[in-house]
């Protein structure tokens, strides 16, 4: 099978002839018919992660956001046969420990993380083994295509799980989302879904107009050059507190650099709630200075949100067909495999709109 490997970090992904995986007793294969490009594809490649033991190996086939076909079960698996259409998320939970069996197999200190770890090779491939497959695989509804499913992959799950399973907001709740890539307009998408006013934060002005299609009520340009105007002049933090009358209930960090976290941080009223859902590159090697003072004074909450437990995939395929909204919508750019070093490398700059999929392996 084709799949692409990375040789060596920053340089071009190795397109490989691979043999196609086996399962074992509890396993499953998929053939992969779409694979999101997200910017954890992108860390990886660059070999981030160092600082948090999560360096991901040269040799690794990437990929973390696939959605395809069961075309072979271990004996031991009951839930799933081939041709069965699913959707894989990227925390692979062992099923069994404390985490799993209370719903956080997110968290499983026994799991594995699709693409990232060797005992898990990724997605970008015309194959992909699914361990545990009874916990790990989720079926796929029959009005979700293989591209839109892929797009609900990391980033859109990331983005349910924090505003929803995390951060519990409901409607009239004021959020913000700092960064309008692919986890940041899922995450605005999402809360205009539930009815909440969201404002989204963003350096390009394009990022920002597909945000206010998505539902954004208010958007701000950060960094938006030499301007006379006071209000264009004022940090974010400020002009947010001055749109939302204090300070938005929830403020989300889709990027995952110093100044988004301390921004989004700031940009809460008092007993609001920040949620970490971008990781850092190498200018902050996995620390940020927060204003933990502060915080203690207002009651500032500060969470983290990695992925969402497989077992909670129908509440977020319930959203989405009882609000009518469309994750297929950030789709931006459907790629072949060959495609994905240079659109990786596109990261590099941020130049990369909503989110993109591989369809052609």
């Amino acid at each position: 099978m084709r799949a692409a490997v990375l040789r060596e970090y920053g340089e071009e992904l190795a397109i490989r002839d691979l043999p196609e995986p086996e399962p074992g007793p509890d396993d499953a294969v998929v053939r992969v018919d779409a694979c999101g490009v997200c910017r954890s594809d992108w860390h990886a490649w660059k070999g981030h992660g160092e600082w948090a033991d999560d360096l991901v190996p040269r040799g690794q086939v990437l990929g973390h956001e696939p959605a395809g076909e069961v075309v072979a079960v271990g004996d031991a698996v009951d839930r799933f046969t081939p041709g069965d259409r699913v959707v894989v998320p990227f925390s692979l939970g062992d099923g069994t420990c404390p985490h799993c069996r209370r719903g956080h197999g997110n968290v499983c200190a026994d799991g594995n993380a699709l693409g990232f770890e060797p005992d898990a090779p990724g997605a970008f491939a015309e194959r992909v083994a699914v361990p545990r497959a009874d916990y790990n695989l989720v079926e796929r509804p029959a009005w979700l295509p293989a591209r839109d499913a892929a797009a609900l992959g990391c980033r859109y799950m990331t983005a349910y799980h924090a505003l929803l399973e995390r951060a519990g907001i409901s409607g009239g709740d004021r959020v913000a989302v700092h960064g309008c890539g692919g986890v940041g307009l899922s995450a605005v998408q999402i809360a205009a879904a539930v009815g909440a006013r969201v404002v989204a934060v963003d350096v390009d002005d394009d990022a920002l107009s597909r945000a206010a299609d998505l539902g954004a009520s208010e958007t701000v340009l950060a960094g938006g050059g030499e301007t006379t105007d006071p209000e264009e002049t004022a940090s974010v933090p400020e002009r947010i507190r001055s749109l939302t009358d204090g300070g938005v209930d929830v403020s989300v960090d889709a990027l995952g650099i110093a100044e988004t976290c301390r921004n989004s941080v700031r940009s809460v009223r008092p007993r609001g709630t920040h949620v970490q859902v971008g990781l850092t590159t190498e200018a902050e090697r996995g620390e940020v200075s927060l204003p933990t003072d502060w915080m203690t004074r207002w009651e500032v909450s500060f969470l983290g949100a990695r992925g969402m437990p497989p077992t909670n995939y129908d509440d977020l395929f319930a959203l989405v067909e009882a609000t009518g909204i469309d994750p297929g919508s950030l789709v931006t750019r459907e790629l072949s495999l060959s495609e994905v070093s240079d659109r990786l490398a596109a990261m590099d700059d941020y130049d990369v709109r909503g989110v993109e999929v591989v369809t052609e392996f």
